[in-house]
C-alpha cells in the first residue's frame, strides 16, 4: 500500500515538474522576462533528478545518487541565477551562480558521507536545508511587481521555504529513528506536498506575467501619448524658428475665444537681399536668431508665429498698445546689432504695426495691425 502510494506520489512530482517546465518556459518565451526561463530550466533539472532518485530507490548505488546529487545542484544554482536576475532584466548574471559550482565537490562529498549505508535521509534533511534558503533568497529579492499577483507568487516562494525546512527537521528524524514505515509515508507526503506547492507556485506565475503585461502595456501607452502630446505639439511649431507656425495662427483665429490685448505684425525689409547676397543659409540664420529674439523678448503667457516667409506675429495678451510699441521698438533695437557667424554685424530690419483688439475678433485685429505695418513699410520706401 505504502509502496503504490509512493509511486503515485512520485509519478504525479516528475509529471508535475515536466509540466511546470512546460508553463515556465511559455512565459519566457511570451514576456522575455529571463527569470521565468530560469525557473523552467530549474524545473527540468528538477525532473531529471526525480528520475535518478527512483533509479537510485530501485539499486541503491552511490553513483545514483551522485548523479541525484548533481542535478539538485544545478536546480540550486539556477534558483540562485534567478534571484539575481530579477523580473526585470532580459538576461541572467551567471558569473556569481557558477562560482557556486566549485563548491559541488563538498556538496558530493556530503552526498557520499549522508548517503553511503545506503540510507538517503541525511541527505535529503542536507537538501531541505539548502533549498530553504534558496526559497527565501527568491522571496526577498524579487520585487517591483506589488499587485495581487505578485504579492501572491512571493507568498508562494516563501511557503516553498517553509516546506524545506519542515522536510530538512522531518528527514533528520526520520533517518536516526530508522522507522521505515513512516519513512516512506513522508517521503510520499513531501512530494505531494511538492507538486501541490509547484502548482500554486506556476498558477501565481501566470498571474504576475499578467500583471507584468499589464505595466509595460500601462508603459507603452503613457509613451505614446507622451509622443502624441509631442507631435501635436511640433504640428504647431515652425521647424527653423521654434515659433508657432501660421497653421497654428489659423486655429487661433477660428476660434470663437475671445482676445483682450495687442496684436503685432512685423516683416523683415529687404529680406529678399540678404538671401541673395549672403545665400539662403545665412537668410535661414536671420530667421532663426529673429525667431529666438522674439520668444526672449516676451511673456510667457504671450504668442509669438511666424506667418510667412519673413513674416511675424505677435500676440500680447492683456497689454494696452503703448506697452506693445515699446516692446517692439526694443525688439528692433536689439536686432539693429545682430551678427552672423563669418560675416559681422548686418544691418537688419523690420517694420512692425500694432493693432489692440477692443472688442473685435482675433482676425479683424491681425488684419489690422497688417495694414498698420504696410503703412510703416510703406513710408520708409519713399
Amino acid at each position: 500500500m505504502n509502496g503504490g502510494t509512493e509511486f503515485i506520489s512520485l509519478t504525479v512530482e516528475v509529471l508535475g515538474a515536466c509540466l511546470f517546465c512546460s508553463i515556465f518556459a511559455f512565459l519566457w518565451k511570451r514576456s522575455g522576462v529571463v527569470y521565468f526561463g530560469l525557473w523552467s530550466l530549474a524545473w527540468l533539472a528538477n525532473a531529471m533528478a526525480l528520475l535518478v532518485r527512483v533509479l537510485h530507490d530501485n539499486s541503491p548505488r552511490l553513483v545514483w545518487l551522485c548523479l541525484y546529487a548533481l542535478f539538485v545542484f544545478v536546480v540550486a544554482v539556477v534558483l540562485v541565477a534567478a534571484a539575481q536576475a530579477g523580473l526585470s532584466a532580459s538576461k541572467a548574471n551567471w558569473r556569481a551562480p557558477l562560482r557556486v559550482l566549485f563548491y559541488f565537490p563538498v556538496f558530493l562529498l556530503l552526498a557520499y558521507v549522508l548517503g553511503r549505508d545506503g540510507r538517503t535521509g541525511g541527505y535529503r534533511a542536507l537538501h531541505g536545508v539548502v533549498f530553504a534558503a534558496i526559497y527565501f533568497y527568491n522571496f526577498a529579492v524579487v520585487r517591483g511587481y506589488t499587485g495581487a499577483g505578485g504579492n501572491l507568487f512571493r507568498l508562494s516562494l516563501f511557503c516553498f521555504s517553509l516546506l524545506y525546512v519542515q522536510q530538512a527537521v522531518g528527514f533528520f528524524y526520520f533517518n536516526f529513528s530508522g522507522d521505515g514505515q513512516e519513512w516512506g509515508a513522508y517521503r510520499a507526503y513531501n512530494r505531494l506536498a511538492e507538486f501541490g506547492l509547484g502548482s500554486i507556485l506556476t498558477f501565481f506565475a501566470m498571474a504576475l506575467w499578467i500583471e507584468i503585461q499589464n505595466c509595460r502595456i500601462v508603459e507603452i501607452a503613457g509613451e505614446l501619448d507622451r509622443v502624441r502630446r509631442e507631435n501635436l505639439a511640433n504640428q504647431d511649431l515652425d521647424g527653423l524658428t521654434g515659433l508657432l507656425n501660421q497653421s497654428a495662427l489659423a486655429k487661433r483665429m477660428a476660434e470663437n475665444n475671445s482676445f483682450e490685448g495687442v496684436v503685432s505684425v512685423c516683416d523683415m525689409d529687404n529680406f529678399k537681399d540678404v538671401n541673395d547676397r549672403y545665400g539662403h543659409l545665412v537668410g535661414d540664420e536671420t530667421l532663426r536668431n529673429i525667431g529666438h529674439l522674439l520668444r526672449t523678448s516676451i511673456r510667457a503667457e504671450d504668442e509669438a508665429f511666424r506667418w510667412g516667409g519673413d513674416e511675424f506675429v505677435v500676440l500680447f495678451h492683456n497689454q494696452n498698445q503703448d506697452v506693445a510699441r515699446n516692446r517692439m521698438r526694443a525688439i528692433e533695437g536689439r536686432l539693429r546689432d545682430f551678427r552672423v557667424r563669418g560675416y559681422g554685424a548686418l544691418s537688419i530690419s523690420f517694420s512692425w504695426g500694432v493693432a489692440e483688439a477692443q472688442g473685435r475678433s482675433l482676425r479683424d485685429t491681425v488684419d489690422a495691425a497688417d495694414q498698420n505695418m504696410y503703412i510703416l513699410k510703406r513710408g520708409r520706401k519713399r
